[in-house]
């Protein structure tokens, strides 16, 4: 069966597995309920949470990634399934268990504090459901909760749903860029890297029109998502989201994200008139910079500067290669190899799926890493990092291995060569693999915060700090070899591809920055003052800089508003983070052993089972303040000439 899962052979098994988990959920409640107060309340809390997570998140990855159609309907109908399972949340008996125990103060003071933590996560996760609140006030919020999963589906599916436009209107030289559908085009993106200035503003003006539709859902959303957070006892939505992360709470995230735009303000505009400089170069006859030039130009800067052509790098990286790489890095950080393993039938979707075992050099097996690396038809083109099962300690004293899956989109190896990647290509598997690792070393006792189970603003924290291992030249040297000839990556090669990706980056940071605080707005103080169009207007000619263009609303198009909601900022927090623990503790040497322990110890060790400003910490040896934040992500940008120059 799918992952050595017996029931999963067919897709009908989803069913058996999920009768199973509702079963053995129910007998977990009834124990919870009849447990006195003690570490063993948390220890059934989390076997719960155990026993339904095996499931769905095993579904959330299969619905998305199966080949065959009928599993990932299977697997869609279970995430449906369990979710009402999640209920839980409301069964009122079963929070009193977890009530008794947090108001037990002799209790809970001899408890470790990962268990209290996680009693208070879990309780947490109650009160969001509106458990504490009277019986009408508590319907009102499980209603609620119910709308907001319904309108973040259905905002999802409208924000990547192509829009259609008489052909006639567009001029006859640039229909053929977009699909044609009898008398009308479809346009179902920005075309961001086209040449031609003008299918690019058809594009942005067409694709980001706005719909009423999705205009009242977003505003429903916002709302609802409003009215939830006050009625369960928090000022705004993101008062609630922001709690237990980094950031603490939205005033922070508010004077971060001012502090990092005023330092970057002047950087930007120089970026934005080098844009400029180059459009008009190109097109003397229309050369205002407007938003759909952004991305196009600052490429077309990068590579008129640096000739970075990936057909260059990409003999240097192949798949082969850059394991090795990583095994080579993992091996002297951290004492951990990955080996390939033989895979049983039915245990994989699709026979190139690779499996890996991770083995500690003392310890012994860690977990599985199963590698979803190549295109196929209908897989979702996005990288990403999927938690199959959740490590934990369980019952009998054995530790349930944590089993992950890693997913690209790589081209698949012709008969002449093997698969080779770009250097972007190579840089996702080595962010990837940071969260692969922080899932196979944050070992807790509990599931529910084992490895990437943590707060948002500290989870992509492992995975950037791998770029910059990615992008160093004592590491990318210890891998990167022409497939044919065996000759290593020139080191000035290496040096202008670092070199090129500070080209704009300012103006690139800008407009995360501007993402991140729309966001923040959105899921601030209700009822808005100014429609969410108006307020992207202003906000965008404020911190982003570039004019807003008529009736256009890209925030109907801004997917992460579902799964970042007044969380957008953690991008940026990440990386100031990763940037620190690199400076402080890597860029001297890259293979220091010792620090290699101490970030295992101090950061990936814990999961989500220790505040996460407490991990930094740990890790820097002091506490960072936002202005150290806002320094790491602007000295980042500043380019290192001296080095450059001495290579070149």
């Amino acid at each position: 069966g799918l992952f050595g899962v017996p029931e999963l052979s067919c897709p009908e098994g989803f069913q058996e597995a999920q009768d199973k988990a509702l079963q053995e959920s129910e007998q977990l409640v009834q124990k919870a309920c009849t447990t006195p107060p003690g570490p063993e309340t948390v220890m059934i809390f989390d076997q719960l949470s155990d026993s339904l997570c095996r499931v769905a998140d095993l579904a959330d990855f299969v619905k998305v990634a199966h080949p065959d159609f009928a599993f990932r309907e299977a697997a869609e109908e279970a995430c449906r399934n369990i979710g009402t399972m999640v209920e839980l949340n409301t069964d009122v008996e079963l929070c009193q268990s977890l009530r008794r125990l947090l108001a037990d103060e002799t209790v809970m003071s001899s408890l470790d504090p990962e268990t209290r933590r996680v009693a208070e996560l879990f309780m947490f996760d109650f009160e969001i459901s509106g458990i504490h609140l009277d019986e009408e006030k508590r319907k009102k919020a499980v209603d609620l909760n119910i709308r907001i999963l319904d309108l973040c589906n259905k905002f999802l599916i409208g924000a990547h749903i192509p829009n259609k436009i008489d052909k006639h209107i567009l001029p006859e030289h640039i229909r053929y860029n977009f699909t044609a559908e009898g008398n009308y085009l479809q346009v179902a993106g920005l075309h961001a890297d086209c040449p031609d200035d003008l299918v690019r503003e058809a594009a942005y003006k067409i694709f980001l029109h706005s719909n009423s539709q999705q205009l009242a859902r977003l505003e429903e959303l916002l709302a609802s998502r409003n009215s939830l957070a006050q009625l369960v006892g928090y000022d705004t939505f993101a008062h609630r989201a922001l709690q237990g992360t980094m950031a603490k709470n939205p005033e922070t995230v508010r004077q971060f994200l001012e502090k990092l735009s005023e330092q970057l303000s002047k950087r930007t505009q120089k970026d934005f008139e080098m844009m400029k400089k180059m459009k008009t170069k190109l097109n003397p006859h229309n050369s205002m910079l407007m938003p759909w030039d952004h991305p196009y130009y600052s490429g077309v800067l990068r590579a008129e500067r640096y000739n970075i052509d990936p057909g260059l790098y990409c003999p240097f990286f192949s798949l082969g290669a850059c394991m090795e790489g990583l095994n080579s890095l993992f091996s002297q950080l951290l004492g951990i190899s990955l080996y390939a393993e033989q895979t049983k039938r039915g245990e994989i979707w699709s026979e190139d799926v690779r499996k890996l075992a991770v083995v500690h050099e003392t310890e012994g097996l860690l977990g599985y890493i199963y590698c979803d690396f190549f295109q196929r038809p209908d897989k979702p083109h996005q990288d990403c990092h999927f938690t199959v099962r959740g490590g934990r300690l369980k019952e009998n004293g054995e530790y349930q291995l944590p089993v992950v899956v890693l997913m690209l989109s790589l081209p698949n190896s012709g008969r002449a060569a093997p698969t080779l990647l770009s250097p972007g290509m190579m840089e996702n598997l080595f962010h990837e693999m940071g969260h692969a690792m922080h899932s196979m070393l944050g070992r807790t006792r509990y599931q529910h915060v084992t490895g990437t189970r943590c707060a948002t603003d500290f989870a992509e924290v492992p995975s950037i700090l791998m770029e910059y291992f990615a992008n160093d030249y004592r590491v990318v040297n210890q891998f990167a070899r022409h497939y044919k000839t065996g000759q290593p990556l020139p080191k000035n090669m290496v040096s202008r591809l670092c070199e090129s990706k500070k080209v704009c980056a300012a103006a690139d940071m800008q407009l995360q920055v501007f993402y991140a605080v729309l966001d923040q707005i959105y899921h601030g103080k209700h009822p808005l003052k100014k429609s969410t169009t108006e307020i992207l207007k202003e906000t965008q000619e404020k911190v982003y800089g570039l004019p807003y263009v008529p009736n256009t609303a890209w925030q109907l198009r801004f997917s992460h508003l579902v799964g970042y909601g007044a969380k957008y900022y953690s991008y940026l927090m990440s990386r100031a983070v990763a940037s620190m623990v690199w400076k402080q503790c890597f860029a001297q040497n890259p293979f220091d052993r010792a620090m290699g322990e101490r970030y295992r110890r101090e950061m990936l060790a814990h999961g989500g089972g220790k505040e996460p400003m407490l991990m930094v910490q740990g890790m820097l040896q002091k506490s960072p303040s936002v202005e150290d934040f806002v320094d790491a992500l602007v000295s980042d940008l500043d380019h290192d000439f001296e080095t450059f120059i001495m290579d070149s």
